[in-house]
């Protein structure tokens, strides 16, 4: 044999993204299932109140359930996937998230439903830093970029589509489907994972933190159990019982992360004032979203009676507007820095909810979908530039578990979020017909109640705007 030929047998292939395309469509199959269920239910949420008979107060613990099942699972993702391998937890994930959805279409009672929707959100947590992982460790380091751009798709593609889905669906059958929907998706990205997902060399798993794993939960949804009862009286005995076990459960949760040397969080990126900074704007800015984008689906077909169709293409704008600034914001990001555009973005959210401020009966398409377009562009401007800006200030020692924080605190955010502004906008409501007497004109009253609402969302944005001013350039570390 010739040196030519033995130097070609022995040459490593060159690498194509066609030799990973099918283990990538596995991977973008599970993400496309658990994306579009984030945003499919807010415009099920008035079908769902109607079919339960139930109150708006009880049907937001489906979402706030499955975002804190979300965010109690999200941190497990890397030790289980030393501890078990990616491949065979990333198809169990998906497994347990197709049950938990059809568990979801077979719910008798809102209290199922809400259980089923945990279950989903456990199964879901991992679905996408799992995948994002294993695509990333397929790809030489030259090819990465383009790997995770084609992952950006169903990140960008799967929300937008998941209200028009969701209102479709409801239209030509029922809520159920929004679930059902899932079955054969999960059916075929367990079939094709199994066929090319590929084995990968685990890591060696940590300790794992169970003290935290126990005391996360009792803190997160206590407390959010508590921000809920308080749109009835922070003096209820829901509100104080919330509040109170879970505020000292996150205190000790905090303490024992603290002194835990592989915690669930990594609390010790805190100690970076640029960081927790990063970490409050961005909190502003998720609330702000989740809160229009809860919020706008149900006073349209709430208050002013349109169908689940119609307002979801209504509220398309918002996923316009994320679609045609995503794609600079980065960029952009790395030649000006992140303050002028995050400063940007939240003051062009914070006019729009303020034009939301004013919604009323009388409240035409046009009125509703500018301000939904200028949240979006908005959301858009700010939200890569302000994330890449946390994990540039995050403590150089504690860059790889920061992401796992940052994740987890959102879903945090999001169930905290929803809880106080469905409890603030009940409270309102109550508030305004005991104000207008026997004279109370419900529809009127309730749109009123809408409005009050947002304005205290256009507050916490314009917050994060102004606190965005003293944003710095990280330091080169």
């Amino acid at each position: 044999m010739s040196a030519q030929s033995a130097e070609k047998l022995t040459a490593t292939p060159e690498f194509s993204l066609k030799t990973i395309i099918a283990p990538l469509l596995a991977v973008m199959i599970g993400m496309i299932m658990v994306l579009l269920d984030t945003t499919i239910m807010n415009v099920a949420i008035p079908s769902l109140q109607k079919y339960f008979n139930s109150s708006l107060k009880t049907i937001q613990w489906t979402i706030t359930g499955y975002t804190l099942a979300l965010a109690t699972i999200i941190p497990l993702a890397g030790w289980m996937t030393d501890k078990f391998g990616a491949k065979r937890i990333f198809l169990i994930t998906i497994t347990l998230f197709t049950i938990g959805s059809v568990l979801c279409a077979l719910a008798q009672t809102p209290e199922q439903l809400v259980l089923f929707r945990i279950i989903q959100g456990l199964g879901g947590g991992m679905v996408a830093p799992i995948g994002m992982a294993m695509s990333f460790k397929m790809a030489p380091p030259e090819k990465r970029g383009a790997v995770m751009g084609m992952l950006g798709l169903p990140m960008l593609i799967a929300p937008a589509t998941g209200p028009l889905l969701s209102g479709w669906l409801i239209g030509i059958a029922s809520w159920h489907w929004i679930f059902l929907i899932n079955l054969p998706i999960g059916i075929a990205a367990v079939i094709v994972g199994l066929k090319f997902l590929p084995n990968q060399q685990r890591g060696k798993a940590p300790a794992l933190d169970i003290l935290g794993i126990i005391i996360a939960p009792i803190a997160f949804s206590m407390l959010t159990y508590g921000v809920s009862e308080g749109g009835r009286g922070w003096n209820s005995t829901g509100a104080l019982t919330g509040l109170i076990v879970g505020g000292v459960a996150l205190l000790l949760f905090i303490f024992v992360e603290l002194r835990h040397k592989q915690p669930l969080l990594e609390l010790r990126a805190f100690k970076s004032s640029e960081f927790t900074l990063g970490i409050i704007i961005n909190w502003a800015l998720q609330a702000s979203m989740i809160g229009t984008i809860l919020l706008n689906p149900l006073f349209q077909q709430g208050v002013l009676g349109r169908t689940p169709l119609l307002s979801a293409a209504i509220s398309l704008p918002i996923s316009l507007g994320g679609l045609l600034f995503t794609p600079f914001s980065g960029r952009l990001s790395d030649k000006i820095g992140a303050r002028p555009l995050v400063f940007s973005g939240l003051s062009m959210m914070s006019i729009a909810l303020f034009l939301l401020s004013g919604v009323n009966l009388n409240t035409g398409v046009i009125t509703l979908m500018i301000p939904l377009f200028m949240v979006g562009c908005g959301m858009a401007l700010s939200m890569m530039p302000l994330n890449a800006h946390i994990l540039k200030s995050a403590p150089r020692e504690l860059v790889s578990r920061v992401t796992p924080l940052t994740s987890a605190s959102l879903q945090v955010v999001n169930s905290f979020a929803i809880a106080a502004l469905t409890g603030h906008l009940s409270s309102r409501i109550r508030d305004r017909m005991a104000e207008a007497g026997n004279h109370a004109e419900i529809p009127k009253i309730s749109a009123l109640a809408f409005g009050d609402t947002f304005l205290i969302i256009a507050c916490i944005a314009t917050g994060g705007a102004i606190l965005s001013l003293i944003l710095r350039k990280p330091r080169i570390k």
